[in-house]
């Protein structure tokens, strides 16, 4: 499950985007992550991260799924025999949900966390950064612009970042 947190986190995918991501999705060469089919139907391509790559090719050594990048492998991966999982379906929705639940409750987290906060988090993090509202709109796939701007709820860190941007361009 880490694994699978940590990509959709570092690629800003939704809950079905991460659970059907395959093998041959992900081109390591040229460091992007094909989405297929993501909401409306429409494909993407997303940055892939080297930290992503790296913990991914680590993540292989246990289930080498021939298609599945998070195979349902059931409980005490079952279906992973020797390191090779022949499971025949992605990872459950329910599995996936049930983890952040119990991952939230156990840390005393005190707000309410899905999958999706992981998303919202992404676009944030990345405009607090520096990064272009129109880059993120790509990388989220949204066709309207307004529909990014609702993921971007500042943080005080983004607040003082343009705070010190402003004093900066604005000095006599």
């Amino acid at each position: 499950m880490r694994t699978y947190f940590w990509t959709v986190y570092s690629l800003g995918l939704r809950l079905n985007e991460g659970l059907h991501l395959q093998v041959g999705d992900i081109d390591a060469a040229r460091g992007l992550v094909h989405i297929h089919r993501g909401k409306g139907a429409k494909d993407r391509y997303i940055t892939l991260p080297t930290s992503t790559l790296l913990m991914l090719r680590e993540y292989w050594v246990t289930h080498r799924n021939k298609r599945w990048l998070f195979p349902a492998d059931g409980r005490n991966h079952t279906l992973a025999k020797k390191g090779v999982s022949v499971a025949k379906t992605p990872m459950s929705e329910a599995a996936v949900q049930g983890a952040m639940k119990l991952i939230t409750t156990k840390i005393d987290f005190g707000k309410k966390v899905s999958l999706h906060t992981l998303r919202h988090s992404y676009a944030t993090h990345l405009l607090e950064a520096g990064v272009s509202l129109k880059f993120i709109q790509q990388a989220l796939g949204h066709s309207s612009l307004q529909t990014t701007m609702i993921y971007l709820h500042l943080s005080e860190t983004g607040e003082a970042n343009a705070r010190q941007v402003i004093e900066k361009i604005f000095v006599r």
